[in-house]
């Protein structure tokens, strides 16, 4: 995480948990990331570990400060 916020890697990760389909699992969502170019699969784990130790994540899903930030970042991203 940059300066205390969310990296820009970090912010797409929680909209891809927003937003993956259903029967999709954090794995699936890290592969598909990774495939894209965004980050490695070793990078991808990494940043879900992190986020599930700052409380963005708990068991596969977004918490509710994970879906606060995927929500900013949705937005963000819509501009």
């Amino acid at each position: 995480m940059e300066d205390g916020g969310l990296g820009i890697n970090e912010r797409v990760f929680l909209l891809g948990v927003m937003t993956q389909e259903k029967g999709q699992s954090l794995n699936d969502l890290v592969l598909a990331l990774a495939n894209t170019g965004m980050f490695t699969p070793k990078e991808g784990k990494r940043i879900r570990k992190n986020l599930e130790a700052e409380g963005y994540l708990s068991e596969g899903s977004l918490t509710v400060k994970g879906l606060i930030e995927a929500k900013k970042a949705e937005a963000e991203f819509k501009l």
